[in-house]
Protein backbone atom coordinates (compact mmCIF):
# COMPACT_ATOMS: atom_id res chain seq x y z
CA UNK A 1 0.00 0.00 0.00
CA UNK A 2 2.84 2.39 0.84
CA UNK A 3 4.26 2.02 -2.68
CA UNK A 4 0.88 2.84 -4.22
CA UNK A 5 0.54 5.89 -1.99
CA UNK A 6 3.86 7.22 -3.28
CA UNK A 7 2.60 7.32 -6.88
CA UNK A 8 1.15 10.57 -8.24
CA UNK A 9 -2.02 9.28 -9.95
CA UNK A 10 -3.40 7.37 -6.93
CA UNK A 11 -2.78 10.42 -4.74
CA UNK A 12 -4.61 12.71 -7.17
CA UNK A 13 -7.46 10.18 -7.42
CA UNK A 14 -7.87 10.18 -3.62
CA UNK A 15 -7.73 13.99 -3.44
CA UNK A 16 -10.46 14.36 -6.06
CA UNK A 17 -12.54 11.61 -4.46
CA UNK A 18 -12.54 13.72 -1.31
CA UNK A 19 -13.60 16.75 -3.36
CA UNK A 20 -16.41 14.75 -4.97
CA UNK A 21 -17.87 13.27 -1.79
CA UNK A 22 -17.29 16.45 0.19
CA UNK A 23 -18.83 18.66 -2.47
CA UNK A 24 -21.87 16.39 -2.74
CA UNK A 25 -22.38 16.56 1.02
CA UNK A 26 -22.04 20.34 1.12
CA UNK A 27 -24.44 20.73 -1.81
CA UNK A 28 -27.05 18.50 -0.12
CA UNK A 29 -26.59 20.00 3.34
CA UNK A 30 -27.62 23.60 2.74
CA UNK A 31 -31.22 22.86 1.80
CA UNK A 32 -31.65 21.02 5.11
CA UNK A 33 -29.93 23.71 7.15
CA UNK A 34 -32.19 26.32 5.52
CA UNK A 35 -35.19 24.22 6.61
CA UNK A 36 -36.40 23.40 3.09
CA UNK A 37 -37.74 20.14 1.71
CA UNK A 38 -35.48 17.76 -0.17
CA UNK A 39 -38.20 17.58 -2.84
CA UNK A 40 -40.17 20.42 -4.42
CA UNK A 41 -43.53 19.15 -3.17
CA UNK A 42 -44.83 17.71 0.08
CA UNK A 43 -44.81 13.93 0.36
CA UNK A 44 -47.46 13.92 3.07
CA UNK A 45 -50.16 12.41 0.84
CA UNK A 46 -47.91 9.67 -0.53
CA UNK A 47 -48.17 6.13 0.89
CA UNK A 48 -46.60 5.82 4.33
CA UNK A 49 -44.15 3.22 3.05
CA UNK A 50 -42.92 5.45 0.22
CA UNK A 51 -39.63 7.32 0.09
CA UNK A 52 -41.37 10.69 -0.35
CA UNK A 53 -43.44 10.18 2.81
CA UNK A 54 -40.26 9.23 4.64
CA UNK A 55 -38.50 12.43 3.52
CA UNK A 56 -41.54 14.48 4.47
CA UNK A 57 -41.43 12.97 7.98
CA UNK A 58 -37.77 13.90 8.37
CA UNK A 59 -38.44 17.39 7.03
CA UNK A 60 -41.30 17.91 9.47
CA UNK A 61 -39.01 16.95 12.36
CA UNK A 62 -37.36 20.36 12.00
CA UNK A 63 -34.34 20.16 14.28
CA UNK A 64 -33.38 16.63 13.18
CA UNK A 65 -33.59 17.66 9.51
CA UNK A 66 -31.24 20.58 10.14
CA UNK A 67 -28.95 18.41 12.26
CA UNK A 68 -28.48 16.05 9.30
CA UNK A 69 -27.58 19.03 7.13
CA UNK A 70 -25.09 20.43 9.63
CA UNK A 71 -23.41 17.02 9.96
CA UNK A 72 -23.14 16.70 6.18
CA UNK A 73 -21.72 20.20 5.95
CA UNK A 74 -19.05 19.48 8.57
CA UNK A 75 -18.09 16.15 6.99
CA UNK A 76 -17.92 17.71 3.53
CA UNK A 77 -15.81 20.61 4.74
CA UNK A 78 -13.30 18.34 6.51
CA UNK A 79 -12.96 16.14 3.42
CA UNK A 80 -12.40 19.06 1.07
CA UNK A 81 -9.73 20.68 3.25
CA UNK A 82 -7.43 17.67 2.70
CA UNK A 83 -5.72 18.65 5.95
CA UNK A 84 -8.57 17.24 8.03
CA UNK A 85 -9.60 14.58 5.52
CA UNK A 86 -9.08 11.68 7.94
CA UNK A 87 -11.67 13.13 10.30
CA UNK A 88 -13.92 13.87 7.33
CA UNK A 89 -13.71 10.27 6.13
CA UNK A 90 -14.66 8.98 9.57
CA UNK A 91 -17.62 11.35 9.93
CA UNK A 92 -18.90 10.80 6.40
CA UNK A 93 -18.82 6.98 6.58
CA UNK A 94 -21.88 6.51 8.84
CA UNK A 95 -23.70 9.24 6.91
CA UNK A 96 -23.26 7.64 3.50
CA UNK A 97 -23.90 4.18 4.95
CA UNK A 98 -27.21 5.45 6.34
CA UNK A 99 -28.10 7.03 2.96
CA UNK A 100 -27.25 3.78 1.17
CA UNK A 101 -29.49 1.73 3.48
CA UNK A 102 -32.33 4.24 2.98
CA UNK A 103 -32.07 3.89 -0.81
CA UNK A 104 -32.25 0.11 -0.39
CA UNK A 105 -35.21 0.30 1.98
CA UNK A 106 -37.41 2.32 -0.40
CA UNK A 107 -37.85 2.34 -4.14
CA UNK A 108 -35.30 4.71 -5.68
CA UNK A 109 -34.84 3.08 -9.10
CA UNK A 110 -31.06 3.06 -9.76
CA UNK A 111 -30.14 5.44 -6.93
CA UNK A 112 -28.70 2.59 -4.78
CA UNK A 113 -26.05 2.14 -7.48
CA UNK A 114 -24.92 5.75 -7.00
CA UNK A 115 -25.05 5.63 -3.21
CA UNK A 116 -23.32 2.24 -3.30
CA UNK A 117 -20.41 3.69 -5.28
CA UNK A 118 -20.24 6.61 -2.84
CA UNK A 119 -20.08 4.14 0.06
CA UNK A 120 -17.29 2.18 -1.66
CA UNK A 121 -15.44 5.44 -2.34
CA UNK A 122 -15.71 6.40 1.32
CA UNK A 123 -14.42 2.97 2.35
CA UNK A 124 -11.51 3.50 -0.04
CA UNK A 125 -10.70 6.75 1.79
CA UNK A 126 -10.73 4.85 5.08
CA UNK A 127 -8.38 2.21 3.65
CA UNK A 128 -6.12 4.94 2.30
CA UNK A 129 -5.91 6.49 5.77
CA UNK A 130 -5.74 3.13 7.57
CA UNK A 131 -2.07 3.44 8.54
CA UNK A 132 -2.92 6.33 10.88
CA UNK A 133 -6.52 5.41 11.68
CA UNK A 134 -5.58 1.98 12.99
CA UNK A 135 -4.35 3.62 16.18
CA UNK A 136 -8.05 3.83 17.09
CA UNK A 137 -8.00 0.02 17.33
CA UNK A 138 -4.85 -0.07 19.49
CA UNK A 139 -2.69 -0.97 16.49
CA UNK A 140 0.64 0.73 15.94
CA UNK A 141 0.76 3.15 12.99
CA UNK A 142 3.82 3.71 10.81
CA UNK A 143 4.59 7.38 11.27
CA UNK A 144 7.46 7.19 8.76
CA UNK A 145 4.95 6.90 5.93
CA UNK A 146 4.68 10.16 4.03
CA UNK A 147 1.95 11.05 1.54
CA UNK A 148 3.28 14.19 -0.08
CA UNK A 149 0.68 15.63 -2.47
CA UNK A 150 -2.20 16.11 -0.06
CA UNK A 151 0.09 18.11 2.22
CA UNK A 152 0.70 20.61 -0.58
CA UNK A 153 -1.20 23.81 0.21
CA UNK A 154 -2.41 23.90 -3.42
CA UNK A 155 -4.90 21.08 -2.85
CA UNK A 156 -6.11 22.68 0.36
CA UNK A 157 -6.73 25.95 -1.53
CA UNK A 158 -8.58 24.17 -4.35
CA UNK A 159 -10.73 22.37 -1.78
CA UNK A 160 -11.46 25.63 0.02
CA UNK A 161 -12.47 27.34 -3.25
CA UNK A 162 -14.78 24.43 -4.12
CA UNK A 163 -16.30 24.52 -0.65
CA UNK A 164 -16.87 28.29 -0.64
CA UNK A 165 -18.37 28.26 -4.14
CA UNK A 166 -20.72 25.36 -3.34
CA UNK A 167 -21.72 26.86 0.00
CA UNK A 168 -22.47 30.33 -1.39
CA UNK A 169 -24.23 29.05 -4.52
CA UNK A 170 -26.43 26.61 -2.60
CA UNK A 171 -27.12 29.07 0.22
CA UNK A 172 -28.14 31.99 -1.99
CA UNK A 173 -29.79 30.27 -4.96
CA UNK A 174 -33.07 28.42 -4.33
CA UNK A 175 -33.73 27.48 -7.97
CA UNK A 176 -30.29 26.09 -8.61
CA UNK A 177 -28.87 24.80 -11.88
CA UNK A 178 -27.22 21.45 -11.20
CA UNK A 179 -25.39 21.49 -14.53
CA UNK A 180 -23.93 24.93 -13.83
CA UNK A 181 -22.74 23.84 -10.38
CA UNK A 182 -21.14 20.65 -11.70
CA UNK A 183 -19.51 22.43 -14.65
CA UNK A 184 -18.08 25.18 -12.44
CA UNK A 185 -16.72 22.64 -9.94
CA UNK A 186 -15.20 20.67 -12.81
CA UNK A 187 -13.57 23.83 -14.14
CA UNK A 188 -12.11 24.73 -10.73
CA UNK A 189 -10.90 21.19 -10.21
CA UNK A 190 -9.40 21.02 -13.70
CA UNK A 191 -7.44 24.24 -13.20
CA UNK A 192 -6.18 22.93 -9.86
CA UNK A 193 -5.15 19.67 -11.51
CA UNK A 194 -3.23 21.44 -14.27
CA UNK A 195 -1.41 23.64 -11.75
CA UNK A 196 -0.67 20.64 -9.56
CA UNK A 197 0.75 18.58 -12.42
CA UNK A 198 2.85 21.55 -13.56
CA UNK A 199 4.24 22.01 -10.05
CA UNK A 200 5.03 18.31 -9.85
CA UNK A 201 6.78 18.33 -13.21
CA UNK A 202 8.76 21.41 -12.22
CA UNK A 203 9.74 19.79 -8.93
CA UNK A 204 11.08 16.70 -10.70
CA UNK A 205 13.07 18.80 -13.13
Amino acid sequence: MSRIKEKILPQIFIIYTRYLIGGTFVFASLIKIKGHRFTSESGELNPINSAWHFFETMYQSGLYWQFIGITQLIAGFFLMTQKFSKLGALISLPIILNIFIITLSYYFAYTPVITGFMLLANLLLIIWEWNELKILFNLNPNFNENVRLEKDVLWQIVGLILFVFTFIYRALVDKYNLGFWMLTCFFIGFIGLMIGLYREKKRKN
